[in-house]
């Protein structure tokens, strides 16, 4: 089976090089992908710039796919991989002890597959996903969170057999003065849509980052699905 998809660059990219990237992105070095052109042009402008949404096909056939979406992996699972991958987080008394907790009961190890698809804790994203480790969110809302303002998933090539089943279609070009403003008018609608949920009224069953830890709670709990 193979599926269409888009990688958002200032650059034309013919032929993705395994290795090359950033080793801190949300799932460590690898070649970031979006079914949705519109979000890949989004990307490609993400700096201010002109840029493109480079086309592929990927032969998914014997591609090994970790689906953190989807079950039986919970939003802590992503949380965890973010967590190994990014360096920055806020500094609180929870923070670091939380970070560790979430590396030791919900990392998945992500070297064992070819593909990753999950979120994109880009700009707000990233905010969110800080505020929960930090104890200041429930669980709850971050999971609302991650839904606000149309994230998205990524696909993201992390293996050398994964890049030897990409194939380059073309591109189309991304315009400055409309699509980096349109990732900041998505990035403003999410945030807004946060604010407002977050000064919602308190559920006493809300569980927060604390309470996982105080709780033992691990992979598999039904609190956390």
């Amino acid at each position: 089976m193979s599926v269409i998809i888009y990688h958002g660059s200032e650059n034309i990219i013919e032929c993705p090089v395994y290795g090359a990237g950033a080793l801190h992105n949300d799932y460590g070095r690898g070649f970031y992908c979006t079914k949705n052109v519109e979000l890949a042009k989004e990307w490609a402008c993400g700096r201010g710039n002109n840029g493109y949404a480079n086309k592929y096909e990927l032969n998914m056939e014997g591609l090994k796919v970790l689906e953190l979406n989807k079950e039986p992996y919970s939003i802590l699972n992503w949380l965890a991989v973010l967590a190994k991958n990014r360096t920055y987080w806020q500094n609180s008394s929870i923070s670091a002890t939380a970070k560790e907790y979430l590396q030791d009961n919900f990392y998945v190890d992500t070297t064992k597959y070819d593909v990753i698809i999950g979120y994109r804790a880009d700009d707000s994203y990233f905010t969110f996903a800080q505020d929960f480790v930090a104890g200041t969110i429930s669980l709850k809302t971050l999971s609302a969170a991650m839904r606000l303002g149309e994230l998205g998933e990524q696909i993201v090539l992390v293996s050398k057999k994964a890049f030897s089943k990409i194939k380059y279609i073309d591109n189309e070009v991304a315009t400055a003065d409309k699509y980096f403003e349109l990732k900041n008018a998505r990035d403003k609608k999410a945030r807004l849509a946060y604010r407002k949920q977050k000064n919602t009224k308190l559920d006493p069953n809300d569980i927060f980052m604390i309470d996982i830890m105080r709780e033992g709670i691990k992979n598999g709990d039904p609190r956390i699905q």
